[in-house]
C-alpha cells in the first residue's frame, strides 16, 4: 500500500518579549515547546550622576551610548537565535506584548528576505505555556 501524499506541514508560533522566547511548534499533531532566554544586561543608569563621581556630562553621555549599543547588540544576538531557531518553518505566527515582535519581524526580513511566511503578527499579554498551546493550535486551526 502506498504511503499517503500527505505533506508534513510544520507551523510555529514565536511568544516573544525582550527577556525570552517561548516556541510553540505545531508539525502534523505533535505540539513542542522550547524557550530561549535573552540573557540582556539592565539597561545602564549611572550610579549618582554625573557630579558624584566627578566625571563630566560629556563622558557621562558616552558611557550611557556605549551601553546602549552593547544593549542593541544584545537585543540583535537574541533575535539571530530565535530566528535561527525557526529554522524551516512553513509559517510563523508571531505574538507577545510590547515591542519585540514588532523588531522581530524586521530582523526576519532584514536577513531572511521575503520568502519566509509571517502568517500573522498579534499583540498578546503574558501567558502559560498551556494558553500559549492552545492559542497556537487555534491561529493554525489544529
Amino acid at each position: 500500500m502506498p504511503k499517503s501524499d500527505r505533506t508534513i506541514t510544520k507551523n510555529i508560533g514565536i511568544w516573544i518579549d525582550h527577556k525570552e522566547a517561548i516556541f510553540v511548534s505545531v508539525e502534523n499533531d505533535q505540539t513542542a515547546i522550547e524557550r530561549i532566554e535573552s540573557n540582556l544586561e539592565s539597561n545602564y543608569r549611572s550610579s549618582g550622576g554625573w557630579k558624584s563621581s566627578g566625571t563630566n556630562v560629556a563622558q557621562a553621555l558616552s558611557t550611557e551610548q556605549k551601553a546602549n549599543e552593547r544593549h542593541e547588540h544584545q537585543l540583535d544576538n537574541f533575535y539571530q537565535e530565535v530566528i535561527e531557531k525557526a529554522g524551516k518553518a512553513d509559517k510563523i505566527y508571531i505574538f507577545g506584548p510590547g515591542q519585540a515582535k514588532v523588531e522581530l519581524v524586521k530582523q526576519i526580513e532584514k536577513i531572511k528576505g521575503p520568502h519566509v511566511e509571517i502568517a500573522a503578527v498579534e499583540t498578546s499579554d503574558s501567558l502559560t505555556e498551556n494558553q500559549m498551546v492552545a492559542q497556537v493550535k487555534s491561529f493554525f486551526s489544529v
